[in-house]
This record gives C-alpha cells, structure tokens and sequence, in this order.
C-alpha cells in the first residue's frame, strides 16, 4: 500500500513545488497596483537614476506609439496634437492607492507648468466604468485629460525594449520630438517628478 501511494504524493509534492514556483514568480512581475500589459526590458541604453526615473539620450530616443482614443469625459484625445510640447502620460487608475498618493503631485505640476510647454495625460486603466475614473478626478481636481483605457490596449502599443509602463501606476515622458525620454514606475513624488520634466523643458 505505501509503495502504490508513494507516487501519489510525489505528484502531489510536484505541482506544489510548480504552483510554488509560479507563484513566486508572478510576485516579481507586480509592482505598485499590479503589473503591466506591456512587457519587455531588452533596452539597455537608458540610465537608471536614483530618484527612480529611467532616461534617455536624446539621440538614443524611440519614438512614441500612437495614442488616442475617447477620454474618460467622452471627448476625443491624440497624443500626436500636442507634438512640440514636452508631454508626461500617467497610467493610472481610481482603485489603484499609489495613484491616489501621488494624483496632488500630478495636479499641482501639470497646472505650474502648463505654461511652460507641458502637457499631462493621463491613461486610465482597468476601470470598468468612465464614471469611476471622472469621480476620481473631480475628487483630486486632476486639471488634464485621460484617456479611457479599461483593458489596457494602448500600454501595448509602447515598444517592448523600450521605456515602456510596466506598472501601476507608470509615468512616460515623451520629448519636443515625440520621442520617448523617461520612464518612471510607481508614484512619483512632487520633487522627482520635477527632475523628470524640467530638463526635457530645457532641451530646444
């Protein structure tokens, strides 16, 4: 009898030790809210700064995917409007609570900065209803449009390899040229935030 159970619990052991393993991996795939749709870190000319934001050479850039849709207040959005600005595009969604640590952030750089060539989008994900994601900009009086994005298509859309958003929330700044120049995952504090946009305002 022990010898014909024998197999059973090594089996048994077998797909634990592989659900084990799944699991722990998958752990290392989540950052922040979860994990993104798009996938891929083939690039490696891009610098790692300390305050978490992950740039580029401007002669190193990839340019940015196209991206438009329908904004979370039903208006219609392309990002390629606003070529000549520097633009910042934060995934983000209303579930997420990293989002809502650093949505006052977001808000108060996007309006100091509107004048100075900036424009801030926002890329709302996984929620399933738009009236979700304008409850949550009503409630952090988020100044800037988002585009609605409940499945997360348009995170597909950036380069795998490139700097592209890996989680929730993630910010990408895209340059004058439309390039993409740095990447941030996870919330972004007022001061780096600003590190990430003020020299991308510089550039001519």
């Amino acid at each position: 009898m022990s010898d014909a159970r024998a197999p059973r619990r090594l089996t048994s052991r077998r797909r634990l030790t592989l659900l084990a393993a799944g699991a722990a991996v998958a752990s290392l795939t989540l950052s922040a809210c979860g994990d993104g749709a798009s996938g891929g870190s083939a690039q490696t000319r891009f610098v790692q700064g300390k305050n978490g934001v992950d740039t580029v050479k401007p002669d190193e850039r990839e340019p940015a995917p196209a991206l438009s849709g329908e904004t979370t207040t039903g208006k219609k959005l392309n990002v390629a409007d606003y070529r000549g600005k520097v633009v910042i595009i934060n995934v983000w969604g209303s579930w997420c609570g990293p989002c809502i640590a650093e949505a006052p952030n977001f808000a108060k750089v996007a309006n100091e900065d509107k004048d100075k060539g900036v424009q801030f989008i926002g890329i709302n994900t996984r929620d399933s209803e738009k009236s979700q994601a304008t409850q949550f900009e009503e409630q952090h009086q988020v100044p800037y449009p988002s585009l609605f994005d409940p499945t997360g298509r348009l995170m597909l859309r950036f380069p795998k390899g490139s700097l592209n958003p890996q989680s929730i929330p993630s910010t990408i700044a895209i340059d004058k040229q439309g390039r993409i120049a740095a990447r941030s995952i996870g919330p972004l504090a007022e001061d780096d935030l600003r590190k990430m946009v003020d020299p991308l305002i510089a550039e001519k």
